[in-house]
């Protein structure tokens, strides 16, 4: 008997793939192959991104050395100076007011004129001071005769109550009555002077030297005597006086040269034209102010020029103490740490060193120091942020900008961008 063979649905398939032939069996396949691939490339990348960076077998990165610029260190007398703002002040203002009643006919000046003591500024209408003097000194004349005619009536009373002719009473009337009539000379004078004086005083002129202000009152008005307001107010510009103040600290200093001529301020007054002038200290207030615990002071100064006005803001310079010749250094390269002021300083083999110092005086571009550091020595002025105590420093004082762009590409650099 022939064998007989069944078939399976399987067959065509096993057949198929055993001859590579299946089309759709192998468009199923390719996607799955690329995913399989990009698995394992990211998995290769991954692997080595960790051992470029990731791993701990790598070198650390040493940073080059910071670049900083340096100054050489001095020594050389140093000058305290206290800066202060100040103001200018009159020596003397006076309120000009009239002493007597009238009516103003004139002024003689112009307004803001320089004027000088005793020059007339106002005239008053002198007819009633010249009718009462003259009244005056007729009534001087009247009560003279009478006086002269009493004093022989009483001597000849005398001689008669001598003689027993008159009684008493008679004598002693002739006498007082000769008294009272020398009484009323004496007033008379008096009122002479008064109505000189009250004719003297229509005449209104200046008390001090010094330049006017506005006329406040306008001839042809009325003015009465020792108004309120004044006529005209005369200010005092030569000389004229600087006042300031300095803090209570500087008052030691400020008595030990007090009374000397040399003890000067230098005043500039604001503007880019302003000149400096120098003026002689010759004042200081007698108490410090319990607001601000300051002391004022004052300069006087000519102004011949007037070149100082009255009111004026300016700045003062007060040199108070010459310090023994001192080491100073740039005031950049003075730093404030934990325990103090301290100065980078540069050592022959180029690293930095950090020594403490105590500031004797600071203008804000030098600073005079005491510590341990000496003349000769170079001080770090730019770029101490990143220096390190005992760490090589790279030197850059020939070229600023170099320095200041090697800095900012390190710190981008530490950063990130």
């Amino acid at each position: 008997m022939g064998e007989m063979r069944l078939s399976t649905p399987l067959e065509p398939a096993s057949a198929s793939l055993r001859s590579g032939t299946g089309p759709a069996l192998a468009a199923r396949l390719q996607p799955r192959t690329r995913l399989i691939l990009g698995i394992v490339l990211a998995a290769m990348a991954i692997f080595l991104l960790w051992w470029l960076f990731g791993s701990g077998t790598s070198r650390p990165h040493t940073p080059p050395p910071p670049p900083v610029i340096v100054a050489e260190a001095t020594e050389k007398p140093v000058t305290v100076y206290e800066h202060t703002m100040g103001t200018v002040v009159a020596n003397a203002t006076v309120q000009v007011t009239a002493r007597v009643q009238g009516e103003m006919v004139a002024a003689g000046f112009k307004e803001g004129d320089i004027v000088h003591k005793g020059q007339l500024l106002f005239q008053l209408d002198p007819r009633p001071f010249t009718a009462a003097l003259a009244e005056a000194r007729a009534a001087l004349a009247r009560d003279e005769a009478q006086r002269i005619s009493a004093e022989r009536d009483a001597k000849r009373y005398t001689a008669l109550y001598a003689q027993g002719a008159i009684s008493a009473q008679q004598r002693d009337q002739t006498v007082a009555n000769a008294k009272a009539l020398a009484a009323s000379v004496a007033a008379d004078k008096a009122a002479i002077e008064t109505a000189q004086l009250n004719l003297d005083y229509a005449q209104i002129r200046a008390p001090i030297d010094g330049k006017t202000g506005p006329i406040l009152v306008q001839p042809g008005n009325q003015v009465v005597a020792n108004a309120a307001n004044p006529l005209v107010v005369l200010t005092q510009v030569q000389p004229v006086k600087v006042s300031f103040h300095l803090p209570q600290d500087d008052l030691p200093r400020i008595q030990k040269r007090i009374g000397s001529p040399t003890f000067t301020a230098t005043i500039t007054a604001h503007g880019a034209s302003a000149q400096s002038v120098s003026a002689v200290v010759d004042f200081v207030d007698n108490e410090v102010s319990d607001q601000t615990g300051t002391i004022e002071l004052r300069a006087t100064y000519p102004n011949k020029d007037n070149r100082l006005v009255p009111g004026q803001l300016v700045d003062v310079s007060l040199a108070l103490e010459e310090l023994p010749p001192s080491v100073v250094v740039p005031h950049d390269a003075v730093n404030i740490g934990p325990d103090g002021r301290y100065v980078y300083v540069v050592t022959a083999d180029g690293k930095a060193e950090m020594r403490a110092v105590t500031v004797l005086y600071d203008d804000g571009t030098q600073a005079a120091v005491k510590g341990d550091v000496k003349a000769g020595d170079h001080v770090i002025t730019e770029g101490q942020l990143r220096v390190l105590p005992g760490q090589p420093v790279t030197l850059h004082n020939g070229n600023r900008k170099a320095a200041a762009s090697e800095n900012e590409s390190e710190r981008r650099t530490k950063d990130g961008p």
